[in-house]
């Protein structure tokens, strides 16, 4: 039920049936067992021997694309604000800040994490969901981020240099993933799974690796003033709920990060080395949670139940998440005059709370005042200027008041600040075709497909904007370069499909 949530592309058969292929050359080539002893070379020493910084970016991005061609990835400006918040939070205490990072959800029930190549960090919403504290959730997250300031995955491109940056970005998307999981085929995607699971345990997430992982994960989290005792329990719980499955239907997370007991132990002593330190979750992190289980029922009217009976029996872990829920699942059911009485009880509480004045906004828009929620917007960006969740939601309403050029000059400002969040540019097509620039619509919508992974209409809506003569001199040079870059790699990957 998340309203900015993306569309599933699926990624052909054929193009699965070669990436299948790819893995299994590239498994074959390391020896079974070999890959808990074998020393690979630094990727991140100065030499630079196999991926510039550069070059690793690209990679980043293209993986990032492939991943939201294949899952959906959440746009919800909230739940963006808080997991990239949150990471920023634990990249600036673990000595790697000048580095680039992106946190991002995926909205799928299953128990998993990656990272890929350019410090893309994705976490599905089942995993969030199955955390029960904040300190539990940042220590994947830290464990993650050391996978990436140690190179682990990257260094996995040494055996893809004869791939093309889009295929080995599909490469390594389906690998982090375990399985195509997207894809209706179910064969195929159990064929993937095998290849990828037989990849990550001889390369990628060897003994070795998770265990620096842990360890670097462990230190991040004290600096970062969380529990460090966090990634022992959180592993402790997951070992425990394996015994509930088979081997081969373990949630991806156990797959790819295998919990033992000796590892559990591991991490336990470590964490002693730090001071214990009980910290409170924060606000955002229950909010977050709340928002993910609303938007985890089918029908709305089976969460208004399902937070009405809990905020009844005071069966919750922070009352004004709970009635935050209830407020979203209510609106979602279009009982809105009910849901403004639950929403007055928290704004008295937190009056600039920006997750509540944007619920307030949306139940103002949706009960036909949408003048007074757009003056809610406003006030809550005079005391958020760049916040990112209030400018979106206001340029979405400023949209929807008819003042398009307001709402693109918003949006081209939080482009350049966000170069790679799809919906913006979405937006900014929208903004530009309803303020009559239709060139520069259509050019917004091609980045809007880039971004999304999606390659063939991107070049079809970018050689529309490039027939228009209104386009001046700089920007018709500009769409040229971009349509190179599309149509080479849109033939780098139907060269590998084939």
């Amino acid at each position: 039920m998340l309203a900015d949530r993306f569309h599933r592309k699926r990624v052909t058969a054929r193009a699965l049936i070669h990436l299948v292929a790819v893995l299994f050359m590239l498994t074959s080539v390391i020896p079974r067992g070999y890959g808990d002893n074998i020393v690979l070379p630094e990727m991140g020493d100065p030499s630079g021997n196999f991926l510039s910084p550069t070059a690793e970016r690209r990679l980043g991005q293209a993986f990032f694309r492939s991943i939201r061609s294949t899952e959906p990835v959440i746009t919800d400006p909230l739940l963006i604000t808080y997991i990239q918040s949150l990471g920023a939070r634990l990249v600036n205490s673990s000595g790697e800040s000048s580095r680039h990072f992106h946190f991002f959800l995926i909205e799928n029930s299953q128990l998993n994490a990656f990272a890929g190549p350019g410090g893309y960090i994705g976490v599905f919403s089942g995993l969030v969901m199955s955390t029960e504290s904040e300190s539990e959730l940042a220590s994947v997250i830290a464990h993650e981020i050391a996978h990436v300031t140690q190179n682990h995955l990257v260094r996995t491109f040494d055996a893809m240099q004869r791939l093309s940056l889009p295929m080995a970005a599909l490469a390594i998307a389906a690998v982090v993933l375990g399985a195509a999981t997207s894809n209706p085929d179910a064969g195929l995607a159990a064929a993937t799974g095998i290849q990828a699971g037989m990849m990550q345990q001889q390369i990628n997430f060897t003994r070795y690796h998770e265990e620096e992982a842990d360890r670097l994960g462990i230190q991040t989290l004290a600096k970062a003033d969380f529990d460090p005792q966090a990634m022992s329990i959180f592993f402790g719980r997951m070992g425990k709920s394996s015994r509930l499955y088979d081997s081969g239907k373990l949630p991806e997370f156990l797959r790819t990060h295998p919990v033992t007991s000796n590892r559990i132990a591991d991490a336990r002593g470590r964490a002693k080395d730090y001071p214990y330190r009980q910290r409170p979750d924060s606000l955002g992190y229950h909010l977050t949670r709340s928002t993910l289980r609303v938007s985890s029922y089918k029908n709305p009217k089976a969460a208004v139940t399902n937070f009405s009976k809990t905020l009844s029996g005071k069966r919750y872990r922070n009352e004004e998440a709970e009635r935050y829920g209830y407020v979203l699942a209510l609106t979602a059911d279009k009982q809105y005059r009910k849901a403004m009485k639950q929403l007055d009880l928290l704004l008295r509480q937190r009056p600039e709370q920006i997750d509540y004045m944007i619920a307030q906004a949306n139940l103002l828009e949706k009960s036909g005042r949408a003048d007074k929620g757009l003056l809610v917007l406003r006030d809550g960006i005079e005391l958020y200027p760049g916040n990112y969740a209030l400018n979106i939601h206001y340029a979405q309403a400023l949209l929807g008041q008819g003042q398009a050029a307001k709402a693109l000059e918003l949006l081209e400002e939080q482009s350049r600040l966000r170069p790679y969040e799809e919906q913006i540019y979405k937006l900014m097509a929208r903004a530009a075709g309803e303020a009559g620039n239709k060139s520069l619509a259509h050019q917004y919508l091609s980045e809007y497909h880039y971004q999304a992974g999606d390659l063939e209409p991107a070049i079809q809506q970018l050689q529309v904007a490039m027939n228009d003569s209104s386009a001046g001199y700089y920007r018709n040079a500009q769409m040229a370069a971009r349509m190179q870059q599309f149509r080479r790699e849109l033939a780098e990957m139907k060269r590998r499909e084939k």
